[in-house]
């Protein structure tokens, strides 16, 4: 079922154009279960108001990122080698990305779980981004927390370590670097 659970959310977590809206029957047919309250709540925002508080939330707010290296590199020299190394893992999984995509969106993420197995270890290595992404999707009420929420509920139980990284992280932010001083 994980699969069906990572896919949908793929979806439900891109930006919310006119494909979103087409396929959103077909996600509730195979996983309204587990995501029927937030298809609730974004029918009755409409597309309009859904794209506008997308773009609010996602991109205007630091701490609702979707590119999941962010949480724990920031904006450093460190995040392109982690972006590398996650390039890397698709391509070795037969995997390759289109050149407009980074290996760490969430959605993608979620897609290459959905298709290999190896793809749920891959998420919950990012399990303290996630938490982070939820805290803050949950303080400003957004509809997105339910998707993330159900995320977090089918990966494995969040470790005492990833728990910790999280608060750290929550207390300092990402990581930041200064260059030429």
């Amino acid at each position: 079922m994980s699969k069906v659970i990572w896919q949908a959310a793929a979806h439900l977590l891109a930006y919310p154009d006119e494909r979103f809206w087409r396929r959103l029957d077909l996600i509730r047919q195979a996983a309204e279960p587990h995501f029927g309250t937030f298809l609730c709540a974004v029918t009755a925002l409409g597309p309009g108001e859904l794209a506008a508080h997308y773009v609010e939330t996602f991109d205007l707010q630091r701490r609702c990122c979707l590119y999941l290296t962010y949480y724990t590199d920031g904006d450093t020299r460190r995040r392109g080698e982690s972006l590398a190394a996650l390039k890397g893992r698709y391509r070795a999984a037969g995997w390759e990305l289109m050149e407009d995509e980074l290996p760490d969106f969430l959605p993608v993420m979620l897609e290459f779980a959905a298709l290999d197995p190896t793809g749920t270890a891959l998420l919950a290595e990012h399990r303290a981004g996630l938490e982070l992404l939820l805290a803050a999707l949950t303080e400003g009420g957004s509809p997105y927390r339910l998707v993330i929420g159900t995320l977090c509920a089918n990966l494995p139980p969040i470790s005492a370590a990833d728990r910790a990284k999280a608060e750290r992280l929550a207390a300092a932010g990402p990581p930041a670097e200064s260059v030429g001083r």
